[in-house]
């Protein structure tokens, strides 16, 4: 496929590929003629199926000479044409083989050009090891691709459970880092103990007296989700009707809310469960241990997002069903004292999502006595 202004465009199998395999091998050319190939990490940069970058770290990882010196990049100050090549290899099964190269121009991004922050954290999203080395001043290899070709069963990146990435098993600190929210999923199936696992790790939050006042409700069948999409959307149509939304926006809106929905493997409702609390005679303290409620419910959850994430899956938060709790419960028709305060969406995600920044610890600290 040839090369436009927007970039190299792709199939969806193709950019799939091209997102979630890990390692690529990096070709330069020396200046006598003679290959050079060495294994790289990666990210992607790109939109509506074309891909614009492609970024290459030289990172703090050991290496014998400075970033400058490195034969790589003094192959592309003689000559920037350079090849991308992603590959799968199964011992096992030789029709899942596959492989996609990208043929382009690089040039080296340093920390003046705008656009290595951006690359920097494109990375850092994608490698969790990242997260936790002094990228900032790194020099950066852009490669702006020309030409792509593939072959094989590119598809199969997302075959079923037994292809389901392994557990990241992170020292804490990574893992809080390296959480993510995940808006579009691969199709693979998230097997049932695994689901159980995260709930389990939910159950293990702080609670009131130890109460637990929480349940989840678990959906996997495409009916359901469906009908869970249709209630909630009638109702949401008419609350943005309410604030003013033109039809146009209203329908975009929930147009992504239920691609959220239908395209999770997996969507687990956090529901508060009030019955076995203490009870007052009076507002202002049942108001209080009610509070305490739904603040270990957020416990629960976070619990249930970091063991998703450890177990080498990801997750979404949907806050809708504060909205419309009575029209959650009846779709999936749930006990009258569940209290519906959230979806989860879980499952493989489909690509590396982007990720907003976080306050420094100073701006989160309102006094340190």
């Amino acid at each position: 496929m040839g090369a436009t202004t927007a970039g190299v465009r792709l199939t969806p199998q193709e950019l799939a590929f091209l997102a979630g395999e890990r390692v690529a091998r990096f070709a330069t050319v020396t200046p006598g003629g003679a290959p050079h190939l060495v294994p790289v990490c990666y990210a992607v940069a790109g939109a509506d199926g074309a891909v614009t970058a492609v970024y290459i770290a030289l990172d703090e990882k050991p290496k014998r000479v400075a970033p400058g010196a490195l034969r790589r990049v003094r192959n592309l100050a003689a000559n920037p044409a350079v090849a991308l090549l992603v590959d799968r290899y199964d011992d096992a099964d030789w029709g899942r083989l596959a492989f996609l190269r990208l043929d382009g121009r690089a040039d080296i991004l340093g920390p003046d050009d705008a656009e290595q922050a951006a690359a920097l954290a494109l990375l850092r999203t994608k490698y969790p090891q990242y997260r936790v080395m002094a990228l900032e001043g790194c020099p950066v290899i852009r490669i702006a691709p020309t030409t792509a070709r593939s072959w094989g069963a590119l598809e199969q990146a997302a075959a079923g459970a037994d292809d389901a990435p392994p557990p990241r098993a992170l020292p804490f600190p990574e893992l809080v880092r390296g959480r993510r929210s995940v808006r579009r999923f691969r199709p693979d199936p998230v097997p049932r103990p695994l689901v159980e696992e995260l709930i389990a790790a939910a159950g293990w939050a702080p609670s009131p007296h130890g109460r637990q006042p929480w349940r989840f409700a678990v959906v996997t069948n495409p009916a359901t989700k469906e009908a869970l999409a249709d209630a909630m959307g009638a109702t949401w149509t008419e609350q943005l009707a309410l604030d003013g939304q033109d039809a146009e926006t209203v329908a975009a809106r929930l147009a992504g809310s239920r691609r959220r929905l239908l395209g999770a493997p997996v969507l687990i409702v956090p529901c508060l469960y009030l019955a076995d609390l203490d009870r007052y005679p009076d507002a202002a303290r049942q108001a209080a241990e009610e509070t305490m409620a739904v603040q270990s419910l957020g416990a629960a959850v976070q619990n249930l997002l970091l063991a998703a994430y450890d177990r080498g899956l990801d997750a979404g938060w949907m806050c809708a069903p504060l909205f419309c709790p009575d029209v959650v419960r009846d779709t999936l028709d749930l006990a009258p004292a569940l209290i519906p305060q959230a979806i989860i969406t879980v499952g493989y995600a489909a690509q590396d999502p982007q990720r907003r920044g976080r306050l420094p610890v100073g701006a989160l600290i309102a006094r340190y006595d």
